[in-house]
């Protein structure tokens, strides 16, 4: 459920090494980072920023701060600009790793070594230059730097079947968004782009107007015969 504002409360016991938990815990991940997001959009002490890498390192000062006071949430740790753990020539933006705890998600083991949840960062719209695609949340055809297109290829979290992104929106707002990103989905699937289909759509869980925050979720078929990815979106107009 995503907050009205604040940095929200999530409950989810005190963790101690070693501990098993459901994967649906990963879903009240997201929901706490969603609930951080219109305190720290809205912070009086936050500096102007408007670049992508500015505002994810002061939304990663900002989860840090907000899981070392939330009680469930203070074995998390948030890191940037990570190494892929499969292809270590790529970066992650943000990560959520555990800290200090050994954590086990569908017999699965992480540690403080581990990211629990890969998330990317994309502004909306995409900014303008040269090489630059206006469709980079979810594709680029100059490069392999589109948002949901480096999950599908494997070229992020190879061997993970969850993930996250979160869209900046300077302009216009979630649910014109929302819309073109159908319609440019629309159009990858026209022009026969290799493994894109209506599949990959967007599905809003929910939008909050109030908080000008939105989810949303979709799930995706991914290249060189990898499982399928599902994608938590995280949208908050700045």
């Amino acid at each position: 459920m995503l907050a009205d504002d604040g940095d929200g409360r999530a409950q989810t016991g005190s963790l101690d090494s070693g501990v098993h938990l459901p994967d649906e815990w990963l879903s009240s991940l997201v929901d706490f980072i969603g609930s951080v997001l219109p305190g720290w959009r809205n912070d009086p002490a936050r500096p102007a920023q408007t670049g992508e890498v500015g505002l994810t390192a002061q939304l990663c000062s900002r989860l840090t701060s907000a899981s070392r006071h939330a009680p469930g949430w203070d074995f998390l740790q948030f890191r940037r600009e990570e190494p892929d753990e499969t292809d270590a020539r790529r970066s992650i933006d943000l990560v959520v790793a555990p800290s200090g705890s050994v954590i086990w998600i569908n017999g699965r083991q992480y540690t403080e070594y581990q990211a629990l949840l890969p998330i990317e960062c994309k502004r909306l719209p995409t900014p303008i230059g040269t090489g630059r695609d206006e469709r980079e949340y979810l594709y680029s055809r100059f490069s392999t730097t589109g948002g949901i297109q480096r999950f599908k290829a494997g070229h992020h979290a190879a061997n993970q079947i969850r993930a996250a992104m979160i869209g900046y929106v300077q302009a216009r707002n979630i649910a014109a968004w929302a819309v073109q990103i159908d319609e440019w989905i629309d159009g990858l699937e026209r022009d026969a782009v290799e493994g894109w289909s209506a599949a990959d759509k967007l599905n809003i869980v929910e939008h909050n107007t109030v908080a000008r925050i939105a989810s949303l979720q979709s799930n995706h078929a991914r290249l060189a015969g990898q499982n399928s990815i599902r994608i938590d979106h995280l949208w908050i107009e700045m």
